[in-house]
């Protein structure tokens, strides 16, 4: 198919190689040989007139003007998927598609485990795949590259789709043999204690470390730094530790090892987590069905509803 001379095929080659900035790289995911795509390319700044990818050193760089193509030539061929591609009406029994989903390991324990059970029964040929929070994942969301985004409403992104899933807050957690806890923790005894605590990525980013220097102009005194949330409650058994976690995990963990929830000893800020998606899959109806699974809210031991 050809528009004003271009034939639209090559626009997926090209989103392609401005995200890649490399010919090799680009040549995999096209499933081309390099040669092929280097013919592509050269199609490519004939008919813009521009070179779109230049060597710099052993790197290629957009120019001025391919940086200008990249958004509008991504809306497009996600409107043409979404739109035109996407079936208006569809069996999630006989469905073959894959989602790509971003949420944490906390997430999948207390929720999705739970909601892909329904799915499978109901849509047995769905697949999933699925990516931690972080920089390269929110970038992948940004460019519909994500069918769902799940993570704390600070990290949503602006300009597109969301929903409130639920609300979740903050206890402590010890050993059940800890001896330096009794029936209530002080904020004394809290900051004399060693803690566990969640770090992710290069920078181990802590969940409210922030939180506590803003409000009280202090740092916890973190003896072990995890790099996921459903190792924290594993590394308290047989210490004298401590951790602040989310409410659901906690009370997830309590069923299987020998610990004990606590209330903070301050009132700690609860977390919205929020689902969000791109713009362009707004309309797609298997989108919307699988957005509707979640809904079926996390639940207390006791059987009631959070949020």
């Amino acid at each position: 198919m050809r528009f004003h001379h271009l034939d639209l095929n090559l626009l997926v080659a090209l989103d392609v190689l401005l995200d890649e900035q490399n010919i090799t790289r680009a040549a995999e995911r096209l499933h081309m040989t390099q040669s092929a795509t280097s013919g592509v390319l050269g199609r490519l700044r004939k008919y813009f007139e521009d070179d779109l990818l230049v060597q710099v050193g052993r790197s290629m760089q957009p120019t001025a003007y391919a940086l200008e193509l990249a958004k509008p030539v991504r809306e497009v061929l996600l409107t043409i998927s979404s739109s035109i591609t996407s079936k208006p009406v569809f069996d999630p029994s006989t469905s073959k598609r894959h989602f790509r989903l971003v949420m944490s390991d906390y997430l999948i324990s207390v929720l999705f485990s739970r909601v892909i059970q329904r799915i499978h029964q109901e849509a047995p040929g769905i697949t999933f795949e699925m990516y931690a929070p972080g920089e390269q994942s929110v970038e992948m969301a940004s460019r519909g590259e994500i069918d769902l985004m799940f993570v704390p409403e600070r990290y949503c992104i602006d300009g597109h789709p969301s929903q409130l899933l639920f609300e979740e807050e903050h206890v402590c957690v010890v050993w059940n043999q800890n001896p330096l806890v009794g029936e209530t923790l002080t904020l004394e005894k809290y900051m004399e204690m060693g803690h566990v605590s969640v770090g992710f990525g290069r920078t181990r980013q802590l969940s409210i470390e922030e939180w506590f220097v803003n409000q009280y102009g202090f740092k916890r005194r973190l003896e072990v730094i995890t790099n996921d949330f459903n190792t924290l409650p594993q590394l308290l058994v047989g210490t004298h530790r401590i951790a602040t976690m989310h409410r659901r995990l906690a009370e997830l963990y309590s069923q299987y090892l020998p610990l004990r929830i606590l209330p903070p000893p301050v009132e700690l800020p609860v977390m919205k987590e929020i689902m969000q998606w791109h713009r362009s899959m707004d309309s797609d109806p298997m989108h919307h069905q699988l957005r509707l699974e979640p809904v079926c809210r996390p639940r207390h031991r006791d059987g009631r509803s959070h949020g």
